[in-house]
């Protein structure tokens, strides 16, 4: 199995990334990234997954239609990662779903098999949290827009992450491949990675999973740039290294097999120390690179 896809390596169709249950070898975890050129539309039928539409650059029109009625969002969206909250769509499984854009986009098409149908939703970008996590050279922004307990799913999980240049995210490595009540949730997981160019210099970074015990052998040291994708199908995750000069923005995706959805990790023994340090360093002054705007009254 290859877990690091680069750039058009995962391509199907009108996909930049195209990444299933079956191109994985997994049993949940989706993503597809559309690019549309201006005035495209792409429909799709959600079929046994719930699906946030979430736009990378641009905004769009999403319509979810099903035997239950037929829901229109209008998405603001953003220019880019690194400018911006942006709002985004919920469309459950059983549905129609229509991505459409009077300009060029490009949108993330997060998705996790699942059981229940949840009703088709909006979510504004004023009620994302953004958190700053870690601090010193493992600080970085989390903009949690689909963590559980923020939005509603039935199965997925899904947050953006931005780290400056030179700093250390998903660090220290943990893990979430074992089903332990209360400590750790078993989780498929998907890297999708941009990066911040500077004067026309693109930019880049790597991704490290280690292997976490017998039948989790997952292992990838991998130098990553614009549009890749690391699957995580088990094992040590991290760090996640911004070279200097370049920013790093990765958005996971996340589902798995539990009754519970809920992110539970446990650290890496040998590194889980590292947050000790943490209260004794200032979160790094670049962050927060931005903030989620303002609830209208």
């Amino acid at each position: 199995m290859t877990y690091h896809l680069p750039a058009g390596k995962a391509r199907s169709g009108p996909h930049l990334v195209d990444v299933t249950p079956e191109t994985a070898g997994w049993g949940y975890s989706s993503l597809r990234v559309l690019e549309l050129p201006p005035g495209g539309t792409h429909a799709f039928d959600t079929g046994d997954s719930e699906w946030i539409v979430l736009p990378l650059s641009g905004g769009c029109t999403v319509t979810a239609a099903d035997d239950f009625g037929h829901e229109s969002f209008e998405l603001t969206g953003r220019s880019g990662v690194f400018d911006g909250v942006t709002d985004f769509a919920y469309v459950p499984r059983d549905a129609r779903a229509t991505v459409s854009s009077a300009a060029v986009g490009r949108f993330a098409l997060t998705g996790a098999r699942c059981t229940r149908r949840l009703p088709a939703r909006y979510g504004p970008a004023s009620a994302v949290p953004v958190e700053l996590r870690g601090t010193g050279n493992c600080s970085r922004q989390v903009n949690n827009f689909g963590a559980a307990g923020v939005f509603e799913c039935d199965k997925l999980i899904a947050v953006e992450v931005i780290t400056p240049g030179g700093n250390w995210s998903s660090f220290p490595p943990h893990k979430h491949d074992e089903h332990r009540p209360g400590e750790e949730s078993v989780l498929e997981e998907i890297y999708y990675f941009e990066f911040a160019g500077h004067d026309g210099t693109p930019g880049l970074g790597y991704q490290r999973v280690s292997p976490s015990g017998p039948g989790r052998e997952t292992d990838v040291l991998a130098e990553v740039r614009d549009g890749d994708v690391v699957l995580i199908p088990d094992g040590w995750h991290g760090p996640s290294m911004a070279v200097p000069g370049h920013h790093m923005y990765y958005l996971n995706v996340m589902a798995g097999p539990e009754a519970e959805r809920a992110w539970l990790i446990c650290d890496h023994p040998d590194h889980a120390w590292i947050r000790g340090t943490w209260p004794d360093q200032p979160v790094d002054p670049r962050l927060p690179l931005y903030t989620a705007p303002e609830r209208s009254a």
